[in-house]
């Protein structure tokens, strides 16, 4: 072999070794944890490439600068179609998991819970400190919420389904009430649809109305139907409703937290001490239970309950029995406080 070949061989091995070494090392690169201790959340603007998503991994300190992340994605390139978006990264994903995620396009999902029983201003409370939420509402009155939801005012308190709804980043919190809204709105018109014949409801806005006073006045299961009886046995008979809740948000900001006997002499449309049948809308937003429970009431005689102290209520069917009840709950709340 002359010393000319000898020469080419040579260098042909070590070009083989430096592409051989090279493949290992971006393999490795590729294998290698990302230097974060604890879940991430990284987010991509649109428009950036190769150069503007290293250098952001870079600044994060998610990924350490190496010069193998380009050469990574020119021997993948299927890991280089990334989008942008908002993306969870946890600790221990590897490089390529991390870039396979962001060619997938998954992005990070986040939770906002809407809880039977609260109002729509708490609603609102709640999405406006939800992260990563578009805000297009500019304020929380009546007015501005229904313009931008292309709704009637009376469409909105009790009409958005409670529960945990997920979201990625930019969605708007419009988007999110309409979610909830059609919900609301479907699961309605099923519960309506398959209702108890003969109930003193004139249309579907007085069922959502009787479901959210009973999820405002228990909290336990079992009750529901039965607290439904009572208000449904009081309108048949023509009695008020005489139910706390009513007034509390009649009341509105003025709510302190007790109420007196000049709140519940206090005329407002909601006032159920005041005014004979149901309050003009609902005062909550009640949950599938409560729904059903307005729709399905217990056949009962009862028309009074009160509290037991325990968690639940005592029902009867006449005044001497109620007042009795109160009663024996005010000797227990007493007990309670003295202890």
């Amino acid at each position: 072999m002359t010393a000319k070949r000898k020469l080419f061989t040579g260098v042909i091995i070590l070009l083989v070794a430096a592409v051989a070494f090279s493949y290992w090392q971006i393999r490795q690169f590729a294998a290698s944890a990302l230097t974060i201790n604890q879940e991430t959340i990284f987010t991509l603007p649109a428009g950036s490439g190769r150069i503007a998503l290293e250098a952001r991994l870079n600044q994060q300190h998610i990924v350490p600068e190496s010069p193998w992340f380009g050469w990574l994605l020119k021997l993948e390139p299927e890991l280089a179609n990334f989008k942008a978006g908002t993306y969870r990264l946890t600790s221990g994903m590897s490089v390529r998991e991390m870039l396979a995620l962001l060619s997938a396009g998954t992005e990070a999902q986040f939770p906002v819970r809407f809880v039977e029983g609260t109002r729509l201003q708490e609603w609102l409370a709640a999405l406006r400190a939800a992260p990563y939420i578009r805000h297009t509402i500019p304020d929380d009155k009546l007015a501005t919420v229904a313009a931008a939801l292309k709704l009637n005012e009376q469409e909105l308190e009790g009409w958005f389904y409670p529960n945990t709804y997920l979201y990625t980043a930019n969605t708007t919190d419009v988007e999110l009430l309409k979610r909830a809204h059609e919900k609301m709105t479907s699961l309605v018109d099923t519960i309506w649809e398959g209702r108890m014949a003969d109930l003193p409801y004139k249309n579907k806005n007085d069922l959502v109305t009787m479901a959210s006073i009973i999820e405002k006045e228990t909290a336990v299961s079992g009750e529901r139907s039965k607290v439904a009886s009572v208000f449904i046995n009081r309108l048949r008979l023509g009695m008020r409703l005489q139910t706390d809740p009513t007034v509390i948000y009649g009341m509105g900001d003025g709510y302190k937290g007790n109420l007196t006997r000049k709140d519940l002499e206090t005329p407002t449309p909601w006032n159920t001490y005041v005014i004979s049948g149901m309050p003009p809308g609902p005062i909550a937003m009640p949950g599938k239970a409560s729904l059903e429970a307005a729709a399905h009431p217990l056949k009962t005689n009862f028309l009074y309950f009160v509290a037991d102290g325990k968690g639940g209520h005592t029902f009867t069917t006449n005044l001497a029995s109620h007042n009795r009840a109160v009663q024996e709950w005010r000797r227990i709340v007493k007990e309670q406080n003295e202890r």
